[in-house]
């Protein structure tokens, strides 16, 4: 391997990690409809809950998916 394919495995890894990041926190964002854990009612973080777990579970099926 040469310092190019080393450095670009590097970069895809680091890219790859930053956008999982990012999509993560603007799921969990659309879930609390951008409000702040502390002004939420109970019922609002309950179904914030309920839409990150719907989340993972529409990931999980998609990877399953992918792997058919």
């Amino acid at each position: 391997m040469n310092l190019n394919q080393i450095l670009n495995m590097v970069l895809r890894i680091l890219l790859r990690r930053g956008v999982n990041w990012g999509v993560n926190k603007g799921i969990d964002l659309a879930a609390r409809r951008g409000k702040a854990p502390a002004q939420m009612t109970e019922a609002e973080r309950r179904e914030a809950q309920n839409a990150r777990e719907l989340a993972k579970r529409a990931r999980k099926a998609a990877r399953l998916t992918r792997r058919l």
